[in-house]
């Protein structure tokens, strides 16, 4: 008996149920739909099921500093670190979307010098707060952040709807809270980092603070309650944790602290290191609806990184594309001649598109472009930091696949063949975990661990 579902005409729920049901993708896995592809590459997916989140670094020290939902764990990096850690005396490692600084801060660690790049300026200041500021008296930070003044004020952003993403009472002690971070010295460059780690702890506390929850896109939570003094007490509850942080790295890591480490606010499209890297571990943005800039338009705000809307869009504009890109930009990309392409991103374009006819209710009509740009962007990255990759490097992404329009996307899988392409050998591909479709729940996909390494025969005429 087939099920009969009403349907309403402002293309609302019930359409997008219908949707699901009658998906060819329901109750599928990306393990068939895979078959093909892995079957062109020559490999096979291997498991090495692990803890892969970022959730897990909450309790360790430096990674705690900032919650940065989109990063992974510390223990993969480390299991990285730990796996090469005879085919590279000394790594060099570079990570191209350095997020919240995962791979530098668990590099400094061991002791290697690492670079990363970060196009979102407060997620740079994050990073690089992160790995730079170990040296930090954590007597001076907590004494500096004890007697600041609290009965001055600097106003919230005045584009972010403030009055409704805080109670009036958290607001006032937040205005308060920013007023005294803004009235300490900046004198020398110690007074800097120490008030750039306040800065960093104040935007820690900011989301805990609101009437919003970040799971992971950015929203309100309706029955959230939060004290009008949670600001202060957030507050100094994380300097203390940042000050005892400190304390362990003075004694168990002091021999580390001096080793560079750097995180560029540079894209890593186009920028050109002067490094020679063993090692590139990152997670690049996957191909989702999660808007990237926009999630941490409170932080980006109140800290002054974007001073009204249209910032956060150049911001977005500029990085590895989202679902949520204006269309202005996709248009410019369609109507572009050089772009990257292959056979399978032509198909799965076709393939988008004829779906999203079939339908006749999609979020994006243009979303076959958006996949394009997303493989063009990252053939782009890929291109740029491979030359910067010494022979017998490894380059090593952390990446999801997707399903979007009834049409599965083997992200890991084009990325790897894109490798290929530049001189690299897929050396192997591992999932990490399963994951779910957002579109179609009990649809399987996975998220992988794409190792790509620069063979010295095969580097030497890949042509570049």
């Amino acid at each position: 008996m087939q099920l009969k579902i009403p349907i309403i005409d402002d293309g609302g729920t019930d359409i997008r149920r219908k949707n699901i049901l009658s998906s060819p993708k329901f109750g599928g896995s990306c393990d068939v739909d895979s078959i093909p592809y892995l079957k062109a590459l020559g490999i096979e997916i291997v498991e090495r099921r692990q803890p892969i989140q970022f959730t897990s670094n909450f309790g360790e020290h430096v990674h705690r500093w900032a919650p940065y939902i989109q990063g992974f764990s510390s223990a993969f990096v480390q299991s990285i670190l730990d796996q090469y850690r005879d085919d590279y005396e000394s790594p060099v490692i570079l990570d191209p979307f350095a997020g919240c600084g995962t791979v530098l801060a668990q590099s400094k660690l061991n002791g290697y010098v690492s670079i990363g790049t970060e196009l979102n300026p407060l997620i740079q200041f994050v990073a690089d707060t992160k790995v730079n500021s170990w040296d930090v008296d954590p007597e001076l930070l907590f004494k500096t952040f004890s007697s600041i003044p609290k009965d001055l004020r600097s106003p919230a952003p005045s584009f972010l709807k403030s009055d409704h993403q805080f109670n009036k009472g958290v607001l006032r002690n937040l205005e308060c809270l920013k007023g005294g971070i803004d009235f300490i010295l900046t004198n020398t460059k110690k007074q800097i980092k120490v008030k750039n780690l306040i800065l960093l702890a104040f935007s820690s506390i900011l989301i805990d603070c609101s009437n919003l929850k970040r799971t992971p896109c950015l929203g309100y939570w309706k029955d959230k309650k939060v004290a009008d003094d949670a600001p202060w007490i957030l507050m100094k509850r994380k300097i203390k944790d940042i000050c005892n942080d400190l304390e362990v790295i003075q004694n168990k890591y002091k021999n580390v602290i001096g080793i560079e480490s750097k995180v560029l606010l540079a894209n890593a499209m186009e920028y050109k290191h002067e490094h020679m890297f063993d090692l590139i571990i990152t997670s690049p943005p996957y191909m989702n609806g999660l808007d990237y800039v926009m999630n941490y338009k409170i932080e980006m705000g109140w800290l002054g990184f974007t001073k009204e809307t249209k910032d956060a869009k150049k911001v977005k504009d500029s990085l590895v594309v989202c679902d949520n890109v204006s269309k202005g930009l996709i248009k410019i990309f369609t109507e572009s001649n050089s772009k990257y392409t292959n056979n399978w991103t032509e198909e799965i374009k076709i393939s988008i598109a004829e779906n999203i006819e079939r339908r006749g209710n999609y979020r994006r009509n243009d979303m076959p472009h958006i996949v394009h740009k997303y493989f063009d962007d990252m053939y782009k990255v890929m291109k740029t930091v491979t030359k910067s990759l010494k022979q017998n490097g490894r380059f090593i992404l952390v990446v999801g696949d997707s399903l979007i329009a009834d049409v599965y996307v083997p992200t890991d899988l084009i990325l790897a063949r894109i490798g290929t392409e530049l001189g690299l050998t897929v050396e192997k591909i591992e999932r990490a975990r399963n994951r779910h479709s957002g579109q179609v729940r009990n649809y399987r996909l996975r998220e992988t661990i794409v190792t790509l390494k620069k063979d010295s025969k095969r580097g030497k005429n890949n042509g570049r």
